[in-house]
């Protein structure tokens, strides 16, 4: 797949995939003779994956980390896999603080549901004429 293929398929722009390159966040993509990236199975698959991340809120500099530490071979098992954990540990704080939140949401909308539900009695109260 050429770059532009992979960045319509992920939402992403051409520019963004050069720059995850530059960063380190996927290993080096193949070129054809004129020079044009052209994307492997494996490639997309590291695009998936560090898109997903990025989504979720992982840093450049863990991805990057990740991604160096895989290109060394499995000798860096335990490492990556601190990474992982050190950021499943930050999203797991994220995912409790959003869950916090939407309950606060979910509370206040009841609260003005209420308050609008009685709004419409007190009107229709008053268009009759009676005051409750």
């Amino acid at each position: 797949m050429n770059i532009s293929e992979v960045a319509a398929r992920y939402q992403l722009t051409p520019a963004t995939l050069r720059y995850y390159e530059q960063q380190g966040l996927i290993p080096p993509i193949a070129r054809t003779k004129a020079g044009n990236r052209t994307y492997s199975n494996e490639d997309v698959n590291w695009i998936e994956f560090i898109k997903c991340m990025r989504d979720s809120g992982l840093s450049i500099e863990s991805l990057a980390e990740y991604t160096k530490l895989y290109q060394k071979g499995d000798e860096t098992l335990e490492e990556r896999q601190a990474i992982l954990i050190v950021e499943y540990k930050k999203l797991l704080e994220k995912q409790q603080q959003i869950n916090e939140t939407v309950f606060k949401l979910g509370n206040k909308i009841k609260n003005y549901e209420a308050k609008i539900k009685t709004g419409e009695s007190q009107t229709a109260s008053y268009a009759n004429g009676s005051v409750e």
